[in-house]
């Protein structure tokens, strides 16, 4: 093999060896979404790499429905735990279908199922040298009578934030955020941050839609720019690589 070719290779490999990976593991509201060029509904993981640098490699493996529980049955953390390397990045935010009493398929106990997968996810990342994230719930907007936002998410959000606490791992606290967030909008402005749509308004839901979890492109962009915002305001040395590859 020519030098030039041997030159030209090493080089590039190099580069390659140089990025960095953030894997985002979830529910819907991190999630990808089919169609995106007609669909409405995006997932703030989906837009998360428009905050970064070309070598910032986003893969989103959150899923729609996705709970700590399915995500370890339906082996979609093993098959993120397999590629894992050195350096790269786990973004983990779950709870909103951990709270499915009614899903047995889904539903964890806070204080004990729930908060032992999240445990998993940061140690099972930490063997591969991986860098566990923690992020609380998004909130809902769901405003009562009176105007104020009132939290939905029980106590999941809390033991996010013990686990973060005794293990030591980073942890943005993204239902505060996201409250902040909603009640800067107020109730009737943050619909656009939402899925509502009149009949007729929108031809992916020629029926009409109003859903106050899941987030339109507005509401993803805002949320991704909250992540970004707190990895840029953190001083904790696990994010002085990332802070580098912010645009």
């Amino acid at each position: 093999m020519k030098p030039i070719i041997v030159l030209t290779l090493l080089i590039s490999l190099n580069r390659l060896s140089q990025k960095t990976t953030i894997y985002t593991i979830g529910d819907s509201t991190m999630a990808d979404k089919i169609k995106p060029e007609e669909n409405p509904e995006t997932g703030w993981g989906q837009v998360l790499r428009l905050f970064f640098n070309s070598n910032v490699i986003i893969k989103n493996r959150a899923v729609n429905g996705g709970s700590t529980r399915s995500f370890i049955d339906e082996k979609k953390w093993e098959a993120v735990f397999k590629v894992l390397k050195p350096g790269d990045y786990v973004f983990i935010q779950f709870g909103h279908n951990d709270e499915k009493l009614t899903d047995f398929t889904r539903y964890t106990n806070p204080h004990t199922t729930y908060r032992h997968n999240i445990i998993r996810f940061v140690n099972e990342s930490r063997k591969k040298r991986a860098i566990p994230i923690l992020f609380s719930s998004i909130a809902r907007r769901n405003f009562n009578e009176n105007g104020v936002l009132v939290g939905t998410h029980g106590d999941y959000p809390l033991e996010t934030r013990l686990v973060a606490l005794e293990y030591k791992v980073p942890f943005v606290d993204l239902e505060y955020y996201s409250e902040l967030l909603e009640t800067s909008y107020g109730p009737e402005k943050s619909k656009a941050l939402h899925l509502h749509f009149k009949p007729g308004e929108n031809s992916y839901y020629p029926e009409g839609k109003s859903d106050d979890t899941h987030l339109s492109r507005k509401g993803a962009l805002a949320i991704a720019r909250l992540v970004v915002d707190q990895i840029k305001l953190m001083n904790n040395p696990f994010f002085k690589k990332l802070k580098k590859q912010l645009l």
